[in-house]
């Protein structure tokens, strides 16, 4: 965990990966590596998400390839067989987080309610998710559940984007932000990885400014 943390703490940006095509993920995944950023998160949202992932954690095994979008306990125990070095879940759901943790793997489960975040927190999680993010508050939320829960630490996704980032950035509990506005489907279509490289190197830009 304290590597991911590192990466998390100095880049502050999770892009998130998604294709159909394991030749594509792995062109997406060296555009955001080649914008700065190492930390990446594969989503489990296409038929072929899983050899995706597989692909990539064997392709860059210098970054740090996590799988997004995990529902359960199965996934989660694929996606660690598949080589995933982190889990990111859109709720909370416990099985899977035992999972995780008997692998010793961080996940970051989703949570949208201060009830949620506590289950977290008595289960030994110190940073979770807050999805969807712009929907449940956004950063006078995390303002919220940080000042109750002060030993925790947050990654909003849902709704980023560069207008807000910084917003997001500023709330002293928040790591880093999840978004997908760092992987254009118009640009993968286009096969114009340059501009997804780009976007990585805006966003590291804006979370330092």
């Amino acid at each position: 965990m304290s590597a991911l943390i590192k990466s998390l703490e100095a880049k502050r940006v999770v892009p998130l990966v998604q294709s159909d095509d394991q030749k594509t993920a792995l062109k997406i995944s060296e555009a955001l590596l080649a914008g700065g950023l190492d930390v990446l998160e594969v989503v489990l949202r296409t038929d072929a998400a899983l050899d995706c992932l597989e692909a990539i954690a064997k392709e860059f095994p210098h970054a740090h390839v996590g799988a997004g979008t995990v529902l359960s306990a199965e996934q989660s125990q694929e996606v660690i067989r598949r080589g995933a070095t982190f889990i990111v879940s859109p709720g909370f759901d416990p099985a899977s987080i035992k999972v995780a943790q008997s692998a010793d793997v961080p996940i970051l489960p989703g949570i949208a309610t201060p009830s949620e975040a506590l289950l977290a927190r008595n289960m030994g999680l110190g940073l979770v998710k807050l999805f969807p993010a712009s929907v449940v508050g956004g950063p006078k939320m995390l303002k919220a559940l940080s000042a109750v829960y002060r030993d925790m630490r947050f990654m909003p996704t849902g709704g980023v984007s560069p207008a807000n980032l910084q917003e997001y950035l500023a709330v002293p509990a928040v790591i880093a932000c999840g978004g997908s506005w760092l992987t254009p489907a118009s640009a993968i279509e286009a096969g114009d990885f340059a501009a997804i490289t780009k976007l990585a190197k805006d966003a590291i830009a804006i979370a330092n400014a």
